[in-house]
């Protein structure tokens, strides 16, 4: 088969399109011919091998994985013995979080794993786009915020893959959105549902003092310390990049003051928990509740260019990888 292989750290120029071995399903799990992925910040950052830290679980001087890719939509090719939920022709949509391996046009998945059927009324490539960001944002506002009816949510940008889910996710939880991101995509942050917008390159949001229940800055551009004044009593302070300050506040503010700052490990999530968030996000896209949000488009052979479309810092919603046959 065809995969994007990178065996060094590097730039995008690092990735080669090459033949591989074709994966064979094992007990219980399912031989998937992929149709579409999405290309990351966090892959971004895998195929580089920065920041270091990265390393530490990546690899310390190559790569552990060498076909990146977590999202993957297409079709059940071939079963494993032990399996009775999924059978061959079957559209389905998962994240391996683990193993990766998804920027490649077949991937095996584990029946009981983070797999679910595609929503009938989405292609595979917005099937992708759909549980991109969505994976991130649901617990962060689910379990982090413990978000309610008629709370008041500022998320920080708005306009990325998190940031688009998280809009509309918030929104079916009942609260009341602003959206902060660039002039370029005020009116796209408008159309999945923010109530108010705040354009970053004019308005600081941390100037609104005590206006907000949750702030979720979905691209670690703030801080706690800079956007605590804008919480309300009783607020949370919510990031999605892992740092040494985060860590340390989260544990003071844990037992301190009035106002919380929190991450969401995501990706340690366990796989039944993670698939059951992926059908709770299916459900919400077969209803037309999310609208999954595709910036760019780019075929298997050329997706070095996604991967530098990413790192840009200018995508809005997800970054598509096309392969074989995408419907």
């Amino acid at each position: 088969m065809k995969a994007i292989v990178s065996a060094t750290y590097g730039s995008p120029d690092v990735l080669r399109l090459e033949e591989v071995a074709r994966p064979v399903p094992h007990d219980g799990e399912v031989l998937v011919r992929n149709h579409a992925s999405v290309v990351t910040k966090a892959l971004c950052a895998a195929r580089a091998g920065n920041p270091f830290m990265a390393r530490l679980h990546f690899g310390l001087t190559k790569p552990k994985w060498t076909i990146l890719g977590t999202n993957y939509a297409g079709v059940v090719e071939a079963v494993g013995s032990s399996v009775t939920r999924l059978r061959v022709g079957d559209r389905v949509s998962g994240v391996n979080v683990t193993d990766f391996g998804a920027h490649a046009e077949y991937v095996c998945a584990r029946e009981d794993g983070v797999i679910v059927p595609t929503p009938a009324n989405l292609t595979d490539s917005e099937a992708v786009a759909a549980f991109d960001g969505s994976i991130t944002a649901l617990p962060f506002l689910r379990e982090g915020a413990r978000l309610q009816s008629g709370q008041t949510v500022l998320i920080n940008g708005a306009s990325g893959a998190v940031g688009i889910a998280a809009i509309q996710l918030a929104k079916h939880y009942g609260a009341i959105v602003t959206a902060v991101c660039s002039t370029a995509h005020l009116q796209l942050v408008k159309s999945v549902g923010a109530d108010e917008v705040i354009d970053r390159t004019r308005d600081d949001f941390t100037r609104n003092l005590d206006s907000y229940d949750v702030i979720f800055d979905t691209v670690g551009t703030s801080s706690f310390g800079r956007s605590r004044r804008a919480l309300k009593s009783g607020g949370i302070y919510l990031t999605t990049v892992p740092t040494l300050p985060i860590l340390l506040q989260m544990l003071w503010t844990s037992r301190v003051g009035r106002r919380k700052a929190a991450i969401v490990f995501t990706g340690l999530a366990k796989p039944a928990e993670m698939a059951r968030n992926l059908a709770s996000v299916a459900r919400l896209a077969e209803s037309g509740e999310f609208i999954p949000v595709i910036d760019t488009v780019h075929p298997l052979e050329h997706a070095a260019d996604a991967y530098r479309h990413v790192e840009t810092g200018h995508k809005s919603g997800s970054a598509v990888i096309t392969i074989g046959t995408a419907n």
